[in-house]
């Protein structure tokens, strides 16, 4: 018999088109591992909404790895410290000849599988590792002056420009593997602080069929419109796919094949849907990017280090106010309000509450961050750093200090008919359409809604001010 490889998942929760597991299977039988590191990804800012996710995933990957033969180990170890000495057990007991894996970009996540592959060293068994999650590898797409790219249009030209057939060519899925002598382990419950009730039920099904089913409605259905329905919470036009991508519940080639299956072969062009579609899961790949090529972002700082001399206001009452959706500023709450009962927030939306909370409160993106992603079942640490950074202007690509979506405006804009803002903020739901956008000081009164906690002139001036002292 060939020797056996191990594969270790981690955010790449599915057996179709997974580069790791693809190469691990040419080489002979495969045993999977899975490390629950629970404290780890809390320290990370991971909430149960997250929590419930990749443990639902992880019992999905089960059943989609036993139909192919695979026994799945799990293991709980609580922190990454533990997943050198407890793979090389696991690889020792098992009489593994190579463990394979697909590689993440946070700092924490590559320190880790920098020790992992030391341990494996040192202990005489080979290691590979393979760029799955993103179609090019930091540092092979770079300016003319070989740098990273600190803008995303142009990081998204050089994308289109350079992608070709095999960077998006789906890994072959290994066929059903004659029976092994290794069990799979069961998977325990998760403790009651980690398990969430908003993820449970119909609204984030786990496992890459629930994603596949999700990108295949979303194509029929919405993808044509995208581009023109994605900016209005009140409408179904967007994938809600993200969740699925974080976790790796399906790939971005995955996505880009459907794409190019119904868009005649392209990406940029064509249907401007699907092709406005594309672009966000550039997006996400140019924020992976930044990981490397800025490495300071992983550790709470701005990329724009000149904007740490930023002073701040710490008003616990107006933070407490925005978390809890009662800013005043209908559109806001709404979205806070969605967030807290969904575990998601419409896109629009995160750069909306986002921006009221760094430039008309003041108050440091890095408390809204955390909070998005302790709340998000989607919750992704690049994407949400990078777009917390764009709304606070500290960022890559970010908006000009002097943007500042007015939210009455935003609110008008983007939820007409206050249809939004009547499901999420019911206190106003019986209002006048353009009363639930601003009301009076006496609507607020009867319906009990909140006092704006900052005139939106006063909040942007203050914000002006503040952003113009640092010269």
């Amino acid at each position: 018999m060939k020797p056996i490889q191990l594969v270790w998942f981690r955010n790449d929760l599915r057996t179709l088109d997974n580069t790791a597991l693809s190469a691990a299977a040419r080489k002979g039988p495969v045993v999977a591992v899975f490390l629950a590191c629970r404290r780890q990804w809390r320290s990370h800012g991971h909430g149960a909404n997250k929590l419930t996710f990749i443990h639902d995933g992880v019992m999905a990957l089960k059943t989609e790895l036993e139909q192919l033969g695979i026994p799945l180990l799990y293991r709980d170890i609580d922190d990454f410290s533990k997943a050198p000495d407890t793979l090389v057990e696991l690889a020792q007991h098992h009489g593994v000849a190579t463990l394979h894996f697909n590689r993440e970009y946070p700092l924490d996540e590559r320190l880790r599988d920098e020790a992992v592959a030391d341990r494996f060293q040192e202990a005489g068994i080979a290691v590979h590792d393979y760029t799955d999650a993103i179609a090019f590898e930091p540092g092979t797409l770079l300016t003319g002056q070989e740098a990273y790219y600190k803008v995303f249009t142009p990081f998204s030209k050089a994308w289109h420009q350079n992608i070709d057939a095999p960077r998006l060519a789906l890994r072959e899925t290994p066929e059903r593997q004659s029976s092994i002598d290794i069990a799979s382990d069961e998977i325990p419950d998760l403790p009651k602080k980690d398990r969430s009730s908003v993820v449970e039920g119909d609204a984030w099904p786990a496992g890459q069929e629930a994603a596949a089913d999700r990108l295949e409605r979303f194509l029929d259905e919405r993808g044509a419109r995208y581009k023109v329905d994605r900016d209005f919470p009140a409408l179904a036009g967007t994938s809600e796919l993200s969740a699925y991508l974080s976790t790796g519940m399906i790939s971005h080639r995955q996505c880009c094949q459907a794409v190019m299956g119904r868009n005649g072969g392209h990406l940029a062009d064509g249907d401007a849907g699907l092709s406005s579609w594309v672009n966000e899961l550039i997006w996400r790949e140019f924020y992976q990017h930044i990981l490397i090529g800025f490495p300071h972002v992983c550790v709470h700082r701005p990329f724009q280090l000149d904007t740490e001399r930023l002073a701040w206001r710490s008003s616990d009452k107006d933070f407490d106010a925005w978390c809890e959706g009662k800013t005043g500023y209908p559109l806001v709450d709404a979205a806070m309000r969605q967030l807290v009962a969904t575990g998601w927030m419409h896109n629009r939306l995160r750069m909306v509450t986002a921006m009221f909370l760094s430039k008309h409160l003041l108050i440091d993106w890095r408390r809204g961050e955390a909070f998005f992603m302790n709340h998000l079942v989607d919750g992704d640490f690049a994407s949400n750093n990078g777009g917390w950074q764009w709304a606070a202007s500290t960022g890559t690509d970010a908006a000009p200090y002097f943007r500042i979506f007015n939210p009455t405006t935003q609110s008008q804009r983007f939820d007409p008919d206050g249809e939004f803002i009547a499901r999420w903020v019911p206190e106003l739901a019986d209002l006048p359409v353009k009363s639930r956008h601003q009301p009076s000081d006496e609507q607020r009164r009867e319906t009990g809604y909140a006092k704006t906690v900052v005139d939106h002139k006063v909040g942007r001036e203050r914000a002006l001010e503040a952003f113009k002292a640092l010269g």
